[in-house]
């Protein structure tokens, strides 16, 4: 037998706060706002608590899809995602004194280098499974090379640490940024920021391995050699 409620919709069709709140992933507060503005169904009962139309719901969750939408579809490209997070690390991370001490001449190379691991990560995170290994080695020989030239450049290795992850808080971000402007669903958002910080937990150990290579190298041109520091 089908229950209907005063208003002739079966009872089934209608959910609790809680059950719309897991379905669609969002705050209580979210969908009392939504329901305010008229954004999804809902009626109250004599008790006062809020019902929410299920098919309403189902309707605002996005379409099934084989696969998530590539970061370059999304607009994610390297070459943006580059320029996002060095504008976001010269807003928020002071210029370390050995960074500061490079000439021109000197800085290029570490920006390059920047940049190459950028271009593996987005290649990595969109490739398929099969191809994924030889994206990332690519983004870790970039890395060491990093390291490399931090060491040689008179950075020690606690200050060549923070710079690398000076650049991986606002590059993680701006993928949860990609995510919630592209409305990628929960499954989706998940694998990508875990993927993410797979791929940069093994770009920080090739950084590393880079530095202590790099310790031994000689200074680059025009600069003199640093007193090492732990």
């Amino acid at each position: 037998m089908i229950v209907r409620s005063g208003t002739g919709t079966a009872v089934g069709e209608w959910v609790s706060m809680g059950e719309a709140s897991a379905l669609l992933g969002v705050a209580p507060a979210t969908l009392r706002r939504w329901a305010d503005t008229g954004e999804i169904r809902t009626f109250t009962t004599p008790g006062g608590h809020r019902r929410f139309s299920r098919p309403g719901l189902l309707a605002m969750l996005p379409a099934a899809r084989e696969a998530r939408p590539s970061l370059e579809r999304l607009g994610e490209t390297a070459d943006r995602m580059t320029r996002v997070v060095r504008r976001q690390v010269a807003r928020e991370t002071a210029e370390p004194p050995w960074l500061a001490d490079l000439p021109a001449a000197g800085r290029e190379p570490l920006r390059e280098r920047g940049r190459r691991i950028a271009v593996a990560l987005i290649s990595y995170l969109d490739a398929p499974a099969g191809e994924r290994e030889a994206a990332l080695r690519a983004g870790e020989e970039a890395a060491a090379e990093y390291g490399r030239g931090a060491a040689a450049a008179g950075a020690s290795l606690r200050e060549a640490v923070q710079m690398f992850l000076s650049h991986r808080r606002p590059f993680v971000r701006e993928l949860a940024k990609a995510a919630r402007r592209r409305a990628l669903d929960a499954g989706e958002t998940g694998g990508l920021l875990d993927a993410a910080s797979d791929a940069v937990d093994r770009l920080l150990l090739a950084t590393l391995a880079g530095f202590e290579a790099g310790r031994v190298s000689d200074p680059p041109a025009g600069r003199a050699p640093r007193a090492a520091r732990p």
